[in-house]
C-alpha cells in the first residue's frame, strides 16, 4: 500500500421495494441508493482499481480500494453482493450479532450465504453499543462473544472488527488483540498505508448525495485533510458532552435540516 488505500465504509443500500432498517435522519445520511452504488463501482472499474476486502487490502501493493459494510443489513446480500460480484470485487461485511433476524437485517441463513459467496465476514460487536462507554468486561463481551458467535454461524474465522460509531480506546485494542482479531477499523478519516496500525485502521464514510466525481476524489484521498479537521472538532464535542448526549443533539439537528 505504498500510495495508500481508501477503506470505504458503507451501510444500508436503498431500493424502491425495501423499507429501510431505520428512518431517522441520522441514519439516512449514511444510506445510498442501489443506483449510486452501481455508479461508484463503475468509477472504481474505470480507474482500473481493484475492489478488495480487508485481508486483501492489507496485502495489496497496487491501486485498489477496500469495500466495507457495517451493521449487517439485508441489502448486503441482496443488493451489494450481486453488484460487487458483477465487477469481480470483494468486500468485508461487519455484522452486529444481535441485529441478525431483525426486520431489514440479515438472517443467520443469509449471513452464511453471504460468506459462502466468498465475501469476508467481520464483527461489528454484539449489540452496537459505543465501546468507550463500557467497562472492561462489557467490551470483552462485545468483541469476544460476537467473534465466537459469527464463527459458529459462518464456519470460518472472523478476524476483523469495526467499532460501532467509530469509538475506540485502549481497552478495545487490548481485548481485540487478545481475542485473536487481526485488525480494528475505526471511523477516523484517512487512507491506510503499509505502515498503518492494523488496530486503528482509517475509513471513509460514504454518505448519500455524493456524486461520482467527489467519490473518485475520496478514493484517492483528495479533500480528506479538511474533512479530518472537521472530524477532530466533532470528536472534541463527543468527549465534552458524552456519546449519548452528542448522538441526541446530532439527531435533533439532522432531523430539522432534513425536514426543511
Amino acid at each position: 500500500m505504498s500510495n495508500g488505500i481508501a477503506f470505504l465504509m458503507y451501510h444500508e443500500l436503498q431500493t424502491p421495494d425495501r423499507a429501510l432498517c431505520d428512518d431517522s435522519a441520522g441514519y439516512f445520511r449514511y444510506v445510498i441508493t442501489k443506483d449510486d452504488f452501481r455508479e461508484q463501482l463503475e468509477v472504481v472499474e474505470t480507474n482500473k482499481w481493484r475492489g478488495l476486502n480487508v485481508t486483501q487490502a492489507l496485502e495489496a501493493r497496487e491501486a485498489a480500494v477496500c469495500f466495507t459494510f457495517d451493521d449487517g443489513c439485508a441489502s448486503d446480500l441482496h443488493v451489494a453482493a450481486p453488484l460487487l460480484s458483477e465487477k469481480n470485487f470483494n468486500a468485508t461485511f461487519y455484522v452486529t450479532v444481535n441485529h441478525l433476524g431483525r426486520s431489514g437485517y440479515l438472517t443467520q441463513t443469509e449471513l452464511r450465504e453471504l460468506s459462502d459467496l466468498g465475501f469476508e465476514i467481520g464483527s461489528h460487536s454484539m449489540t452496537h453499543r459505543h465501546l468507550n462507554d463500557l467497562n472492561d468486561k462489557e467490551v470483552e463481551f462485545e468483541l469476544v462473544d460476537s467473534k465466537q458467535r459469527l464463527e459458529e454461524i459462518v464456519g470460518r474465522p472472523v478476524v476483523h472488527f469495526s467499532c460501532p460509531g467509530g469509538r475506540v480506546n485502549r481497552v478495545t485494542t487490548e481485548v481485540a488483540v487478545k481475542a485473536g482479531y487481526k485488525t480494528v477499523a475505526t471511523s477516523r478519516l484517512g487512507l491506510n498505508f503499509a505502515s498503518s496500525d492494523p488496530f486503528a485502521l482509517n475509513r471513509i464514510a460514504i454518505k448519500n448525495g455524493l456524486n461520482a466525481r467527489a467519490f473518485e476524489g475520496l478514493c484517492t484521498g483528495k479533500g480528506l485533510l479538511l474533512k479530518r479537521s472537521e472530524e477532530q472538532i466533532l470528536t472534541m464535542g463527543k468527549r465534552l458532552i458524552g456519546n449519548q448526549r452528542y448522538d441526541r443533539v446530532r439527531s435533533t439537528i439532522l432531523s430539522l435540516v432534513h425536514r426543511d
